[in-house]
């Protein structure tokens, strides 16, 4: 183990792109941030003042899409925005587009395998919203359900968000990591005896490994399913 990047801004959400650069959401700095090959940081997105960004995602297409939660104590007058938001990103970084706005907490977001639907979840809410996703990228509104209630008695609230090969959504909630199927069916938990689930990536060689973040450890475990790897492989145009 080795320190890759200090100090980080306080990054949160983490992603690679199509080329392998790694995409974060700095809390600080209320920036999204591409570190390039050389070690340089490209800006993606700082124009959302006073709002803590939380995690991100890049699609086959190369547009990035990350969620700008309200987690600032100051009263939301004293800032430009007033909602909570999740925003895309064209991969010229010449085009951001605001996809929606009606979350209290928008946290983690992926997307099911085809990348037909984007699963966004709200931690205040304690539920995964899915959307249908439109040909330009932009969320198809009246297709708008909540996917799954991950609320519960013991502690734990949505935050990072994975989606394996077969379109099971792994998510933090009540008790552990939730495992859900793609019509919403929960399959069980992951249980870690941590008060909450903080993020979580796929890897290994066989990308069957789940690691995850609780506030103050890391921790792995072993599935029988892959996740889909990342970068996200370029599909084909249809």
């Amino acid at each position: 183990m080795s320190v890759f990047q200090e100090p980080t801004n306080r990054a949160n959400g983490l992603t690679r792109d199509l080329q392998g650069r790694l995409i974060a959401c700095e809390h600080d700095t209320r920036r999204v941030t591409r570190q390039e090959p050389d070690g340089s940081l490209t800006v993606v997105a700082n124009s959302f003042q006073g709002r803590q960004l939380n995690d991100v995602v890049v699609k086959s297409d190369g547009c990035i899409y990350f969620t700008d939660p309200w987690t600032n104590p100051a009263p939301r007058e004293q800032w430009d925005l007033t909602f909570s938001g999740v925003y895309r990103i064209t991969p010229d970084l010449g085009t951001m587009t605001l996809l929606i706005g009606d979350f209290v907490i928008p946290n983690g977001l992926a997307f099911s395998p085809d990348e037909k639907v984007l699963y966004i979840n709200d931690s205040r809410r304690g539920h995964i919203r899915a959307f249908d996703l439109m040909p330009n990228g932009t969320l198809a509104q009246q297709t708008d359900r909540v996917f799954a209630d991950l609320r519960g008695d013991e502690s734990g609230v949505p935050d990072g968000m994975k989606v394996d090969t077969q379109g099971n959504v792994f998510c933090g909630g009540a008790g552990g990591i939730w495992i859900v199927d793609p019509s919403g069916k929960k399959l069980g938990r992951i249980v870690h005896g941590a008060p909450a689930t903080t993020n979580m990536a796929f890897g290994g060689d066989d990308w069957k490994t789940l690691y995850f973040t609780t506030r103050d450890r890391l921790g792995a475990v072993n599935l029988k399913i892959p996740g889909i790897p990342m970068p996200a492989p370029k599909k084909s145009p249809i």
